[in-house]
């Protein structure tokens, strides 16, 4: 039986898809990423053995499942590699219900990418169904904290790979129904200014802001973007009565290049502007670091070549780009694995409040998911 041709049902698979959009899963809740992974275990479980790995780093734990298969540990396989972390914090779910209007449907991490994993264990239900054998042994990892760099499991993700021959990543699918086969690389850094408090009102004078030299750093650190490396702050937390100078401000930076060497030079500059000025010190420490996976790698181009065969069997025309917004892909891609990303639901709004999917890429893509599953080998 033709893959392509498996009933994959939108309305039943949204309908699937709810609980996981509704149990809200903010990657700084363990408590609340946890509860998500057991929806995602209890899922797994009619399609595999299910394995709980325990949490650290002060993160959730992840869910590993190993589809039956003859050849498990006797050759590489592939790799299905989704997180279930998302950025919006609990309450969410209060002002961006799960809630369908026609052909899209909005939620909090709908696209990013509980969508995609989704439909990735439809996929496999689908084929065991049809009882259609992979051609090679599939495992299918959730993480809980690729939203923060994948601090506590990027080594898990890695050993995981090496041990396959195909690494793919249900993430958000381009608008054009595209998908990702390079990712640029990415910086994190930890800001502080450490000032001298004083009485706002009666001592100002006196005090030295740690926050007005914060601020006066992201003016500082945002204008070093250029073409080849950008700088954004993203998070700041100081201050707790207005009537203090405040003493220490923190803040949470990103950078990111086309190419590793712009990113080290990136690197290097954040880091040289670290120094006192006007009796306030400013400390930067590296945070996580997303190596470039480098696009147009022969074997990531062959899984791209036989995508783009799929696609045009299911109907449009895929592309395929380089882009950034980093991935777990990019672990992956750097090793020299190779790596299909972007493979999840199409959709707009990832990361706010109007985050929402077209209904449509669910069986779309659980296809093309299926379709590759049976087309690797």
């Amino acid at each position: 039986m033709n893959p392509l041709h498996l009933p994959f049902d939108d309305d039943e698979m949204l309908a699937g898809l709810r609980p996981w959009i509704e149990c809200e899963s903010p990657t700084h809740d363990a408590a609340a990423v946890d509860r998500m992974m057991d929806l995602a275990a209890y899922d797994l479980s009619q399609i595999g053995m299910v394995e709980r790995i325990p949490g650290r780093m002060g993160f959730g734990g992840c869910v590993r499942v190993k589809i039956p298969h003859p050849d498990h540990g006797k050759v590489p396989g592939i790799l299905i590699a989704g997180h279930m972390d998302t950025v919006h914090p609990i309450g969410t779910i209060d002002v961006l219900p799960f809630k369908r209007e026609g052909d899209i449907c909005y939620g909090p991490g709908i696209m990013d990418m509980k969508g995609g994993n989704y439909l990735s264990v439809e996929a496999i239900r689908q084929l065991i169904r049809a009882g259609l054998q992979t051609p090679l042994p599939v495992t299918v990892l959730f993480t809980p904290d690729e939203e923060v760099g994948t601090p506590s499991t990027r080594e898990l993700i890695e050993a995981e790979a090496a041990k396959n021959a195909y690494v793919l990543v249900p993430e958000p699918g381009h608008e054009d129904g595209g998908v990702t086969i390079g990712r640029y690389a990415i910086a994190r850094f930890n800001l502080r200014t450490v000032g001298q408090p004083s009485h706002a009102g009666a001592r100002l004078s006196d005090g030295k802001s740690a926050i007005a030299a914060m601020a006066r750093k992201i003016i500082e650190i945002e204008d070093m973007t250029g073409p080849d490396c950008t700088f954004s702050v993203g998070v700041i937390h100081a201050g707790q009565w207005v009537n203090c100078v405040s003493s220490f401000c923190d803040a949470e930076a990103l950078s990111m290049a086309k190419k590793q060497e712009d990113l080290d030079d990136g690197i290097d500059r954040m880091m040289a502007l670290q120094g006192e000025a006007g009796g306030v010190a400013f400390e930067v420490k590296r945070g996580v670091t997303r190596p470039v996976w480098q696009p147009d790698q022969p074997g990531t181009m062959k899984i791209f070549e036989i995508a783009k065969g799929l696609a045009k069997e299911i109907g449009f025309e895929m592309k395929g780009r380089s882009q950034g917004g980093g991935s777990d892909g990019n672990f992956t891609g750097a090793m020299g694995i190779p790596t299909l990303d972007s493979l999840g639901v199409r959709g707009q709004g990832l990361h706010t409040l109007k985050e929402y999917i077209q209904v449509d890429s669910l069986s779309e893509r659980g296809r093309l998911m299926a379709g590759l599953l049976m087309n690797l080998t």
